[in-house]
């Protein structure tokens, strides 16, 4: 690819629209049908800025989709038995579909611990290990919503997984780690990285797709990139900077996901889209 030209930007905005439309007309097929809507339960420790303003957009979306959504806000003092015994009633109560705990909840709280209080068929956030599992092993469960993000915009851009090589750089339990079994599923032949990898810069010049989430500004250079690649970039840092020297990186990709508006949009649609199908799943009824 010619320096001269610059890939096809990747609209996770106009598709992630489209996936919350088509999420909110089957809730409302199902309240229609059953006299119940979807209810998401969103749990915030503390009063972190930038999580509160996570979970209003996320409520405020619901609220788009005709998704009834039920917050808990717990003071940042909270212990992590409190916090298991509130994801524990949570997963209980029938009237709740769905269940995300807004994270990280601080250095005290064991989010390993937290995560597995969720009830798996409530996990609309991909976020226990039963979930992990069922995405390693290509198992009926919920994605993890970022990973499954980028899967549908991948989808939606055709873009060929088998046989090439995925370079996924970041190994969080819930971005990097899914996001590498869900590519190998699709027959991608993946390669973790991270940002302590000796040599990134050549393993990343060997990728036809790369996916950046490690949560580093421009830490994936543009002379790094494989011309003709896919650049999926999973980061967001202060000042909408992602993980990729986006500038550089779009002389030499064919596709690529802008920062804003590429993967992070895509992380919402899913976790509504995942919510109708856990409260569809929970009241027996057969989806189209």
């Amino acid at each position: 690819m010619s320096a001269t030209r610059t890939a096809q930007l990747m609209d996770g905005t106009g598709l992630a629209r489209r996936i919350i439309e088509e999420a909110a007309a089957e809730a409302a097929e199902i309240s229609r049908s059953s006299g119940t809507g979807p209810c998401l339960a969103t749990v915030l420790v503390g009063e972190d800025p930038a999580s509160a303003t996570y979970v209003r957009m996320k409520q405020a979306r619901c609220a788009k989709a005709g998704i009834r959504s039920r917050h808990i806000a717990l003071p940042a003092a909270t212990t992590t038995a409190e916090l298991v015994d509130t994801l524990a009633g949570l997963s209980g109560d029938p009237d709740v579909h769905g269940i995300l705990l807004q994270h990280p909840c601080g250095p005290h709280i064991d989010e390993r611990a937290a995560f597995e209080a969720i009830a798996p068929e409530k996990d609309v956030d991909g976020v226990t290990t039963r979930s992990f599992a069922a995405m390693s092993f290509a198992l009926p469960g919920f994605v993890s919503c970022t990973p499954g993000g980028i899967m549908r915009l991948l989808e939606a851009y055709e873009v060929e997984l088998a046989g090439k090589h995925a370079v996924v750089v970041g190994r969080s339990a819930i971005l990097g780690k899914p996001a590498g079994m869900l590519l190998l599923a699709e027959d991608a032949t993946v390669t973790y990285c991270h940002s302590r990898t000796a040599d990134l810069s050549e393993a990343v010049r060997q990728a036809d797709v790369v996916v950046a989430a490690v949560g580093r500004p421009r830490l994936i250079r543009g002379e790094d990139i494989k011309p003709g690649a896919v650049v999926v970039d999973a980061g967001y840092n202060a000042g909408n900077v992602g993980d990729v020297d986006f500038d550089a990186a779009r002389t030499r990709a064919r596709l690529i996901t802008p920062v804003p508006g590429g993967v992070g949009p895509m992380t919402i649609a899913v976790l509504l889209a995942q919510t109708v199908e856990a409260t569809a799943h929970q009241l027996g009824i057969r989806r189209h």
